[in-house]
């Protein structure tokens, strides 16, 4: 075979660190289109970016030449920088140290994509800590809760 080709979607989710409420609804369309440029460079494509307050979902494309730690890697160090370079009110931000990636199929995207936009509305009636749980469980990803969160 002469080309490598790949189309491997995966929607990515990582919250704030102690899920602190620093996404406030002014700075969340600015950081999700930073987190799009920075996919962008490292050759994701990106579909949606979404979230609430305290946490982040990204759907993409993840590039054949990058491994998903890496691109999470870049996403959260990049856009990490630029939050607390927006106001000094956010010099203390910062990530949680984990992630978690998942697979999602060609027929599911629009889902997945559906799922994203609707984060406010989905977070009236469950926490992140709820919703990251369900995620893991649906996607057979075994978890240890003591190490889940920071």
């Amino acid at each position: 075979m002469a080309q490598s080709l790949a189309r491997i979607i995966v929607h990515i989710v990582f919250g704030t660190k102690n899920r602190q409420s620093w996404l406030t609804t002014a700075v969340r369309p600015k950081l999700y289109a930073f987190m799009a440029g920075v996919l962008k460079k490292i050759e994701c494509a990106p579909i949606l970016i979404g979230g609430v307050d305290d946490h982040v979902h990204i759907l993409c494309a993840l590039s054949k030449n990058h491994a998903a730690y890496r691109v999470v890697e870049e996403v959260k160090k990049h856009s990490s920088k630029w939050v607390k370079s927006q106001d000094g009110s956010f010099a203390t931000f910062r990530w949680q140290a984990g992630y978690g990636v998942f697979s999602v199929s060609q027929s599911k995207i629009q889902d997945v994509r559906r799922y994203i936009a609707n984060q406010e509305q989905h977070h009236r009636r469950m926490s992140f800590q709820d919703e990251y749980r369900a995620l893991l469980e649906k996607h057979g990803v075994e978890f240890d809760e003591r190490y889940l969160w920071d």
